[in-house]
């Protein structure tokens, strides 16, 4: 099957979910015997540039990242997200590679991949006769940045929010009528989309996980009284939580000796003004590596109020054995249960207190992360995502 993949990025390095998703399932599907050609745009961090080049049997067609001003986003009848991708050169690369190949599929890597659905639809306007479109989704998009919009604390910021979630919302709603199949990251995503489009096919696609295993890890004493947080915070939606959540936990962690350790990137005006007033709280920035930071902390937190989806972080908690603490209903897709491989609570300053609580007992934090690894262990495989959205296109 020869595959063009259209997606934001060259997803290497994988240094978030978005990045981690699309780079798993590209790696699954080339190892599943699909061709792949992958069209995005070139990252300065990564090893491959611009330019057209064969690595690991796959074709990369890359363009070279030019970022469009914060006004052409705005007045772009695109959202941010895809916008950005919309690019001269970027658009050059998709026709060529459109006129002068063939393909039995051709895949949207997410909403920001939706530039190029226009594109598309004019090369090949009849349905019967165009390769088959996939649309796989990282998140239920219309749902999800309306509530994030809605919950900003500024004003002005909060309008140009709402504004850019209905340009999602429209797009998305023209992937999902123009793909043959649509993918979701969660079962609740996949129920949205066919609440609104009970004909089309939605296969969930949850994520696997290719890192590494902290087998053996025993929680005692002598490891520090620490919780972590790991992410990139770059997305509004997550500087918003960790900053709510930050906010309460901050103090209650301070009055009671315990610590909490933000890992992760965000821009450094943003670390900067949460280190003024942080007490207990460490905020690293980027890193070359979280397991060191992993291994001397207690537990684990998912804090996010706002984003929703699959949060690929979990599964690297799950994987080196962190204990995890969550707000109810941040952790989709994954078997965990409250109480037996979890403990869940209903807000910010309920989980800050929850922490506190059972930091000290060694014994049930040994307990949480026994019961998440073996609940986990045989069910995220990358190779089983990419045969089973082959087998999904070679259905259609």
């Amino acid at each position: 099957m020869r595959c063009l993949w259209l997606t934001l990025a060259d997803p290497e390095p994988r240094h978030n979910g978005q990045y981690i998703y699309s780079g798993g399932l590209i790696d699954a599907m080339k190892q599943g015997g699909a061709q792949m050609h992958v069209l995005g745009l070139a990252r300065p961090e990564s090893h491959r540039r611009d330019g057209a080049r064969i690595d690991n049997g796959v074709h990369w067609w890359l363009s070279d990242h030019r970022p469009r001003s914060g006004l052409q986003s705005l007045v772009s009848m695109l959202p941010h997200i895809a916008d950005r991708s919309w690019t001269p050169d970027l658009r050059r690369v998709l026709d060529a590679r459109l006129q002068n190949d063939s393909w039995d599929t051709i895949v949207f890597d997410g909403i920001s991949a939706g530039w190029a659905l226009d594109q598309v639809i004019r090369r090949f306007p009849d349905r019967r006769r165009r390769p088959k479109l996939v649309y796989v989704s990282h998140n239920h998009e219309a749902s999800l940045r309306c509530e994030v919009a809605n919950h900003h604390e500024d004003f002005l910021k909060r309008q140009v929010l709402r504004y850019d979630a209905l340009k999602a919302a429209r797009l998305e709603h023209r992937l999902v009528d123009a793909a043959d199949l649509v993918t979701a990251i969660t079962e609740d995503d996949a129920r949205q989309y066919l609440a609104r489009r009970p004909d089309r096919r939605v296969d969930v696609l949850t994520p696997g996980y290719a890192g590494s295993h902290g087998v053996g890890r025993r929680i005692t004493n002598a490891t520090p009284r620490r919780a972590v947080i790991v992410g990139s915070f770059d997305w509004v939606a997550k500087r918003m939580n960790l900053e709510q959540f930050v906010a309460v936990a901050d103090p209650l962690f301070a009055a009671h000796g315990a610590e909490l350790q933000v890992i992760g990137s965000a821009e450094e005006t943003f670390l900067n003004r949460m280190r003024r007033n942080a007490s207990a709280t460490q905020f690293t920035g980027p890193v070359d590596g979280v397991l060191d930071f992993m291994r001397d902390a207690r537990i684990a937190l998912v804090a996010e109020r706002h984003g929703g989806g699959f949060k690929l972080k979990v599964l690297d908690y799950i994987f080196n054995r962190m204990p995890i603490l969550a707000l109810s209903g941040s952790v989709a897709g994954v078997p965990l249960r409250h109480e037996d491989s979890i403990l869940l609570y209903e807000d910010y300053e309920s989980l800050a207190r929850g922490v506190l609580q059972v930091i000290d007992d060694c014994e049930r934090l040994n307990q949480l992360q026994d019961r998440a690894y073996a609940a986990c262990h045989d069910q995220f495989d990358w190779t089983s995502r990419g045969e089973r959205l082959l087998s999904a296109v070679a259905t259609l």
